[in-house]
């Protein structure tokens, strides 16, 4: 093994107890030898290499080619070794260079016009849609669920809408646009139990195709319509303005633009949610992996850098929430029902999509476990006093559409 891997792991990995058998056969151990053995084994020297020298992008591919190839344990086990207390350590300097210079140029790898946004968000949305249905709700919600005591994933993607719900104040016959529609199921549930009148827009083909599929099947095509856009050609008024996992796309570059533009779409007494991966310490980088194989042009945002976008709109602040561990135990959910489907998946694309996917997901649940990320709920008006003056509506809204989700329907409902 190259030495200078030998001290990078030593540096990483002072805690637990990892095993890795390097292309010649040695075999080095690293930790303190407590916690769940992990041990893995790397086929070709090349990889070695490519691990000094860009170890947060090459580890992800090693792994998808099968170069990488975890014997005890499992992915996972592996990844929440390697980013367990980063905080306390002191990394090599070789490894900082890369960072550095992927800092100074992550502008351009978000700048993102309607054109390259719509290429983007079909690299992952517009795949063969069999894939999420092996590991998404039955709703196909694609963003962090809301836990509650004994939830399983279905009921926690319930309880996220209807957490939404309430924080927006909905009220019937209310105009909704809903920003990165996804497969519209927070459309719909709005349409149904709130009785509004929602547009939803996205740049998936295949979200639109489904989306469009599932409102003529409830009967609420003339309630719910979707429309394929891009959020900065969207035009008209609307009471409620609501955008769940879409915010992550739009590119630190754009931040002023989008914020601009939802308070020129907002009513005057109007309210709007941004439902947003975040993260809690200053700015950084987005994941090389991530970044190239899974979300590209996407960017996780500190709140500094979303509040900079607000207060240059002239939009105003009325509530923020941060759900911590929510997304880590979505994500948990998500991988082993991905693991548990693994042969169809398979079956859909290949072994290295999988493994692509595997590897994507159990970096991310380490991510929001051990990394400070987090989801902000950052509610928005354009008059300061368009709520009542305290947190009680949300409570009694929430409250209100839970007894309407399990009271008995009636016939014609």
């Amino acid at each position: 093994m190259f030495r200078l891997l030998d001290v990078l792991l030593h540096r990483v990995v002072p805690r637990g107890d990892l095993t890795v058998v390097d292309a010649g056969g040695v075999v080095r151990r690293y930790g303190d030898g407590t916690g769940p053995s992990v041990r893995v084994r790397l086929t070709d020297r090349p990889i070695e290499r490519h691990l000094i020298l860009d170890p947060q992008l090459a580890l992800g591919e090693a792994y998808m080619d099968g170069r990488l190839v975890v014997e005890e344990g499992d992915i996972y086990d592996l990844l929440a070794l390697l980013l367990r207390d980063t905080h306390n350590r002191e990394m090599p300097v070789w490894t900082k260079t890369i960072d550095c210079v992927r800092y100074l140029l992550r502008r351009m790898a978000q700048f993102n016009p309607s054109g390259r946004a719509q290429r983007n968000v079909a690299h992952h949305y517009d795949i063969n849609g069999a894939i999420y249905d092996l590991f998404l709700d039955r709703d196909r919600q694609y963003s962090c669920a809301y836990f509650t005591d004994g939830a399983d994933l279905d009921e926690a993607q319930h309880a996220k809408k209807r957490h939404i719900a309430a924080k927006l104040a909905i009220e019937s016959g209310q105009r909704v646009l809903d920003i990165g529609s996804g497969w519209g199921g927070l459309g719909l549930y709005l349409a149904k139990t709130a009785h509004c009148d929602v547009t939803g827009v996205t740049l998936s083909a295949e979200q639109l195709k489904i989306s469009r599929e599932r409102a003529l099947k409830e009967g609420l095509a003339r309630s719910v319509r979707f429309e394929f856009k891009d959020y900065r050609k969207i035009e008209g008024q609307f009471d409620r303005i609501v955008s769940i996992g879409m915010f992550e796309h739009v590119g630190v570059n754009h931040y002023s633009t989008f914020f601009r533009k939802v308070r020129r779409l907002l009513d005057d007494d109007g309210v709007a949610l941004i439902h947003t991966i975040g993260r809690s310490e200053p700015p950084s980088t987005t994941s090389a992996f991530i970044a190239k194989y899974i979300f590209p042009g996407g960017y996780i945002p500190s709140l500094s850098e979303m509040l900079s976008g607000i207060e240059h709109s002239g939009l105003v602040v009325s509530d923020v929430e941060i759900l911590r561990i929510h997304y880590a135990e979505t994500l948990r959910a998500w991988r082993e029902r991905f693991l548990a489907n693994w042969d169809k998946a398979a079956a859909i694309l290949d072994e290295r999509f999988c493994r692509m996917w595997e590897f994507y997901l159990a970096a991310s649940e380490a991510a929001f476990r051990y990394q400070g990320l987090v989801v902000f709920q950052v509610q928005l008006v354009k008059r300061i006093d368009a709520l009542p003056l305290t947190r009680d509506y949300m409570y009694a809204g929430e409250h209100r559409l839970r007894a309407q989700d399990t009271r008995p329907r009636l016939a014609g409902e």
